[in-house]
């Protein structure tokens, strides 16, 4: 791991673009996931420890801001990571940007629907319209360096370690079936007016968070 990881720091790593892709593949799963548990921990303090809240719009666990967001920290910060202060000033101010674009076209675009809302959470030091705050920003920038620091090393280390047809058949399917979670649940369920996941899971007792 010690050999990877050096590699990767001193960008001597030498994958080919369809094993890159794969390694973003896993990245783009563990970033949603990740972004899944934080919510559904910090929810149930935010709710005084009655509840869990069942957090994303999926069947599975997985949470798209945060893929998404860590595909930009990955990008954009990979140049600087031999600068762990620059990757977290950076990815801050990169997460706050997402955060607070996605929340104001999402409430303004869909009439007033919100995903978040730190209007009404605890720790909410310096809200801007419960769009974004100071300790989400910082949460997030403390997490740019678990993902530029140990979460893609470990990608690469395990694409290193791998036979290249197992890893992309890894990496490729665990991330497809996200994909077609997502897009079932996106797309393919209002357009056919099916059951979104949310339903069901509110059927069966599963609590949402509701945003006003």
């Amino acid at each position: 791991m010690k050999e990877v990881f050096n590699k990767y720091m001193n960008d001597k790593t030498e994958f080919d673009k369809l094993t890159k892709i794969g390694i973003i593949c896993l990245i783009i799963v563990i970033a949603g996931i990740f972004g899944f548990v934080y919510e559904f921990i910090f929810y149930y303090f935010n709710g005084g420890m009655k509840d869990f809240y069942y957090r994303g719009s999926n069947f599975l666990p997985w949470i798209n801001i945060y893929a998404t967001g860590s595909l930009l920290i990955y990008f954009l910060t990979f140049k600087y990571k031999k600068n762990p202060l620059k990757v977290f000033i950076l990815s801050t101010l990169i997460c706050g940007i997402l955060e607070f674009i996605a929340g104001y076209m999402l409430y303004t675009f869909f009439d007033g629907f919100r995903c978040w809302d730190y209007n009404s959470e605890i720790l909410n030091y310096g809200n801007i319209e419960g769009y974004i705050c100071l300790r989400s920003v910082l949460f997030f920038g403390v997490s740019s360096l678990l993902l530029m620091y140990m979460i893609v090393p470990g990608c690469y280390y395990l694409a290193s370690k791998l036979k290249r047809k197992t890893f992309l058949i890894l990496s490729f399917t665990i991330c497809g079936i996200f994909m077609l979670d997502e897009l079932y649940n996106l797309v393919f369920a209002r357009i056919f007016d099916l059951k979104r996941a949310s339903d069901i899971y509110k059927q069966i007792g599963f609590k949402y968070v509701n945003f006003k």
